[in-house]
């Protein structure tokens, strides 16, 4: 049984969508072992609870990077967390955490990386005016939103589009894009070569 660990920060809309696809089966033989918050106040938490999920609050508390990290470690090493999920998590990870968990760190971004990383993708697409846009699932390394991508998934850019309304339909594609990789990197079959996930025959 793979057991995961889900860092949020807000809604955890992702960790929802996660939690849904291990209990269809579209994840199998996989657990959420628990849930990670580093905002007491995430609305995330409350949901997970309600889905019988274990949860814990890791607050900043004005801490430095590496040692909010080496907390948050903790609670991950006791419940034997094989990969961690980054669900809407606003803080970036320090290099002591990315060691701890290497190649075993994932992230859904919303833009077609390396497009538009960072904050703000939907709003950067809109005003650089592409025609496409969508999200990803990337691995996670000491680069902005720079890892091995692991899926895409791309939508259309309306004339009409705001950042509200494009948001949301990429959170729509987030819903399904996320759980499909997470499926994909638990089955273990693939292997990374550089910066390349290459799907094993």
């Amino acid at each position: 049984m793979t057991r995961l660990g889900i860092l949020i920060s807000g809604r955890g809309s992702n960790m929802l969508a996660l939690a849904e696809a291990i209990r269809d089966g579209r994840i199998p033989n996989t657990e959420i072992a628990i849930v990670v918050s580093d905002k007491a106040n995430a609305p995330g938490i409350e949901r997970a609870k309600e889905l019988g999920i274990k949860t814990q609050i890791v607050e900043r508390r004005r801490r430095s990077r590496e040692d909010h990290d080496r907390e948050t470690l903790k609670v991950l090493k006791s419940h034997q967390v094989d990969f961690v999920c980054l669900a809407g998590y606003m803080r970036v990870l320090s290099a002591y955490f990315l060691e701890e968990f290497r190649d075993r760190i994932l992230n859904i971004h919303p833009s077609l990386l390396p497009a538009f990383p960072g904050l703000n993708a939907q709003l950067q697409a809109i005003e650089h005016g592409v025609k496409w846009t969508g999200c990803t699932v990337h691995f996670v390394d000491e680069t902005l939103d720079g890892g091995p991508i692991i899926a895409q998934r791309a939508i259309p850019v309306t004339e009409d589009d705001t950042e509200e309304s494009l948001s949301a339909r990429i959170l729509e594609q987030e819903h399904q894009l996320y759980p499909d990789a997470v499926a994909f990197v638990v089955s273990g079959k693939y292997e990374l070569a550089g910066r390349r996930v290459l799907r094993k025959p």
